[in-house]
């Protein structure tokens, strides 16, 4: 059976053999002569050939020494400029940073917060996919996750960094609903049709025997039927607010409030976190302070 060959010995063996020196040697791969000369010599004894002359004025290789440098120096060169070149070698945030998160913050905070970080990042490139499915970011490459904060996150190879409150949930409909039917006065009464958040059922108080008109899992699509004017709808602030400022929408029972838990960012708890990470992270945590406050 062969001698294992580590190839950290080769690449040492080849930086002596191009500088004929072991101290010079050592300088470059910053560390010790003694270190140099011990990882040659452990070289060396898997081979079983010498590969320098060694005098106190001159390094120079051997005839086995010739032989392995060129077969080796190429492949080590060539190997050593490949890891260089990888996107998280490099000195700056670089790759493609993959991106899972909710299509109603994705259309309304994503889109021009991920613009400012490319902007801001030009080596990474942005691969995202949107909606309520929940990924296993692991399984299938996912490098962050922007979830909502009201759950669990139980899974210990995960980071979830808070990034915001997230405001409250309120009720809204459009103006042509609230002349046809009036304003309603308390939650749910029957003679009014409404569009509630499956999610959030479990958040505000409706009666168990109310049958919405409307379920949905996405709040942009109950915010366009409510400015439609199909019915009551409950909104995040956030999403509303645009529509309220157009008059498209008008908030009702104002009394009626419900904190959301906010939303957090996911990333592996392995270290070394990938730049690219890192930097989305600290980005996100900036921009989300500028927009809610936190």
């Amino acid at each position: 059976m062969g001698a294992t060959i580590d190839v950290a010995w080769l690449g040492t063996f080849v930086e002596v053999a191009d500088l004929a020196s072991f101290s010079a040697a050592a300088r470059v791969l910053g560390t010790t002569t003694a270190t140099v000369s011990r990882t040659v010599a452990k070289l060396e004894d898997a081979l079983g050939s010498r590969l320098f002359h060694r005098t106190t004025r001159r390094v120079s290789l051997t005839t086995a020494g010739k032989a392995l440098y060129g077969r080796t120096a190429g492949h080590v060169r060539a190997l050593g400029q490949a890891t260089k070149e990888l996107p998280e070698q490099q000195s700056e945030p670089a790759g493609v940073l993959k991106i899972t998160a909710p299509s109603d913050l994705a259309a309304t905070f994503l889109a021009g917060a991920i613009t400012r970080f490319m902007a801001l990042y030009p080596k990474v490139q942005v691969e995202a996919e949107f909606g309520s499915r929940l990924v296993d970011l692991a399984a299938e490459g996912f490098d962050v996750a922007l979830r909502g904060s009201s759950g669990q996150h139980k899974d210990k190879s995960l980071t979830a960094r808070r990034l915001a409150t997230g405001g409250d949930i309120s009720l809204y409909a459009a103006p042509s609903y609230l002349a046809q039917r009036g304003s309603p006065g308390e939650l749910a009464t029957p003679e009014h049709d409404w569009l509630v958040a499956g999610q959030l059922r479990r958040f505000v108080d409706f009666p168990k025997a109310l049958v919405p008109k409307v379920v949905a899992n996405d709040f942009l699509f109950l915010r366009e039927v409510a400015a439609a004017g199909g019915g009551v709808a409950t909104l995040p602030s956030f999403l509303a607010q645009p529509y309220v400022a157009s008059g498209a929408l008008l908030r009702v029972l104002p009394s009626i409030r419900v904190q959301l838990g906010g939303f957090v960012m996911l990333y592996s708890s392995q270290r070394p976190l990938a730049r690219k990470v890192a930097a989305f992270r600290d980005f996100m945590i900036e921009a989300t302070k500028r927009e809610w406050g936190d």
